[in-house]
């Protein structure tokens, strides 16, 4: 099955819509396939009910009526949502600085849930990720804070047999010592001060489907063994049980730190690393994967646009001011940016001036 069918391949800007939707690992088909997701028609359209018969025809969900000369970028809805008007300006510029075209190939993503990519090195990580994610095997991701690690871990999940059941993510970080225990493992009534209902814990709530140890690099020692049992075992006893629950898990890790230094210094058990790690996977720093930062922007700036706003456009001179940072924070320093981009900019382009890199206080400037 094709997710996106173009059915007349004659715009200028084909080549470059195809190669972003390609870079997200969505399936591109040119002309009419027997079964597709999203029919994208350039227009103009002159008959809707035949078109609408055709895409009913190939089981599509949803229409995309393209206007690739428009003046103005503009979106409209029809039938209900499944049909999309969409007008696409002209800009002349190569399609990593032509934000009208990554934003018409993020809105053609959408459905998919997929990661949003550019570069080659992020698509060689998705279709390791997505090969894995076909085998039910532990895969442990390392990368630097604000990668992408976890976006990457609901991806291989999605990807997996078990993309119908749970997805339990848990920041080991965030939790307090002394109850990381029971928000894992469950625990029962009056099992300690305060416990005044029972709880199934994480490990439980993932029955069947997947659960992500954001940071098990920080878990404690005495609760690593107990969640090394897990592994083992594929069992469970709440806190206060002496009960031993059957539990059908995958387990995915991730962590920002160096394992091997960790098992060295006594910090992390080895037996657990090796448990978890049978497959490992890399997020690379943002500065590594320069393609994907464009991309990546002009879909922050449509995902933290107001309902009911529209979405400002980056400038191919904002987009280069990006693309020249070195981002030391990753993909959440680049979100923050975007953020700010949005409240300082008044009007439909982002330009150098709304491009605030470094967080600090800044002033309107003063009506003339």
């Amino acid at each position: 099955m094709a997710d996106i069918c173009i059915t007349a391949p004659e715009f200028p800007q084909l080549n470059g819509l195809v190669a972003l939707l390609e870079a997200r690992r969505l399936r591109v088909r040119l002309g009419f396939h027997p079964t597709c997701h999203t029919l994208l028609q350039p227009g103009p359209l002159k008959d809707q009910r035949a078109l609408v018969d055709l895409a009913r025809k190939l089981g599509a969900k949803r229409i995309v009526v393209l206007d690739p000369a428009a003046e103005a970028w503009h979106t409209r809805e029809d039938l209900g949502g499944r049909m999309i008007h969409v007008g696409l300006p002209t800009t002349g510029q190569p399609f990593l600085r032509d934000a009208f075209l990554m934003m018409l190939a993020d809105l053609l993503a959408e459905p998919f849930g997929a990661m949003v990519a550019a570069d080659p090195a992020t698509g060689d990580l998705l279709d390791m990720a997505r090969r894995v994610a076909r085998f039910d095997v532990s895969v442990f991701i390392n990368g630097p804070t604000g990668s992408g690690k976890e976006v990457l871990s609901r991806l291989i999940h999605s990807a997996s047999p078990r993309a119908d059941k749970p997805f339990i993510a848990l920041n080991c970080a965030a939790i307090p010592e002394n109850m990381l225990e029971a928000i894992l493992f469950g625990h029962e009534k009056g099992a300690f001060t305060g416990a005044t209902t029972p709880n199934k814990g994480f490990i439980r709530a993932a029955d069947g489907g997947t659960l992500l140890l954001d940071e098990i690099s920080e878990m404690p020692l005495a609760l690593q063994a107990k969640m090394l049992r897990v592994l083992q075992e594929k069992v469970v006893t709440p806190i206060g049980s002496q009960t031993e629950t059957p539990v059908d898990i995958r387990i995915l890790a991730t962590s920002n730190r160096n394992m091997d230094q960790e098992i060295a210094k006594g910090t992390f058990r080895e037996d657990l690393y090796y448990r978890l790690n049978v497959f490992p996977l890399e997020t690379l720093p943002l500065a590594a994967r320069a393609q994907d930062i464009p991309v990546l922007a002009q879909a922050m700036l449509r995902r933290h646009t107001p309902d009911g706003a529209q979405t400002p456009f980056l400038s191919p001179k904002a987009l280069n001011m990006l693309a020249a940072h070195p981002w030391p924070g990753n993909v959440r320093e680049l979100e923050n940016v975007m953020q700010r981009a949005l409240v300082l900019a008044d009007g439909a382009e982002i330009a150098p001036e709304h491009i605030m890199l470094m967080a600090r206080p800044v002033a309107l400037p003063r009506a003339a």
